[in-house]
C-alpha cells in the first residue's frame, strides 16, 4: 500500500491508482521534461504493469532516452513514446479520425495512437477538407460507420461543422496550429469550433490530439 494513490519521485508524484478511478493509466507530457525525469517516471509505470504513453516528445528527446527504455516505441510524426504491457479493456465501437489536410496529420496520428493504446478499434480518414468536399462525400459510409469522430482542421477550422451536419454522431473537434499568418497559430480554427452551428461538437484545445483521443475513448466505453 506504500505507493497508494501515488509514488513520490520528489520531482514528480507519479498516480498509479488513476486507472482505477478513470479507466485509463496515467500519461506523460513530455514537453519541459528532462531526459532523466522521463525515464525514472516511464520506469516506475512500467514496473506497475501499465501501458505507457509519453506525448510531445520530439526525436532528440528520444535519442536520449531510447537506449534506457528497451521496449518502447517511437511515432516520429505523433511524437509519442509507446509501450503495450497489458491488453486494454476494448471499445464498444468503433473511433474515426479524420483530418482537413495533410499537414494535421501529426496532431491526428497522436489521437488515433492513443486511442490504441486505450484499447479501441481506429480507422484514419485523411486530408478530406473543405477545399474538396467531394472526398468527404466519397467517405461518407465509412464516417457514418464510426461510433466516436475526431477531427482536426487548422486554417480556418470548418471540416467539423460539415461532418456535423451530415451525421449523427458525437464529433470532438481538434484545432492545428496549421495555416498563414491570420489563423494565429490555430486560435482562428479554435474559435470557429467552438462558435459551430450544428449541435454535437465538442472542441479540444489547440494540438491537442491526446486530450481528443482520451474524451473519444471514454465515450466509446460506455
Amino acid at each position: 500500500m506504500k505507493d497508494y494513490p501515488y509514488q513520490d519521485l520528489a520531482f514528480a508524484k507519479i498516480d498509479h491508482h488513476r486507472e482505477l478511478r478513470r479507466g485509463f493509466p496515467e500519461v506523460i507530457f513530455g514537453q519541459g521534461k528532462t531526459a532523466d525525469q522521463i525515464v525514472k517516471i516511464s520506469r516506475e509505470i512500467l514496473k506497475k504493469g501499465n501501458n505507457l504513453l509519453i506525448t510531445k516528445v520530439d526525436s532528440s528527446m528520444y535519442k536520449k532516452i531510447k537506449n534506457k527504455l528497451l521496449l518502447v516505441q517511437y511515432n516520429p510524426q505523433a511524437k509519442v513514446i509507446y509501450c503495450k504491457k497489458k491488453k486494454a479493456v476494448k471499445g464498444k465501437g468503433k473511433i474515426i479520425v479524420i483530418t482537413a489536410g495533410t499537414s494535421d496529420i501529426p496532431v491526428a496520428e497522436e489521437a488515433a495512437i492513443t486511442c490504441e493504446i486505450f484499447g479501441n478499434e481506429v480507422e484514419r480518414i485523411y486530408d478530406v477538407g473543405v477545399a474538396g468536399l467531394h472526398r468527404l462525400f466519397g467517405e461518407y459510409d465509412r464516417i457514418t460507420g464510426a461510433r466516436v469522430l475526431i477531427t482536426v482542421a487548422g486554417m480556418e477550422g470548418a471540416l467539423p461543422s460539415v461532418i456535423a451536419g451530415i451525421t449523427d454522431k458525437p464529433i470532438i473537434a481538434v484545432p492545428t496550429s496549421v495555416g498563414y499568418g491570420a489563423s494565429l497559430k490555430g486560435l482562428a480554427a479554435l474559435l470557429a469550433m467552438l462558435n459551430s452551428c450544428p449541435g454535437g461538437v465538442a472542441v479540444v484545445n489547440i494540438d491537442n490530439g491526446f486530450g481528443a483521443a482520451y474524451l473519444a475513448s471514454l465515450i466509446n466505453h460506455l
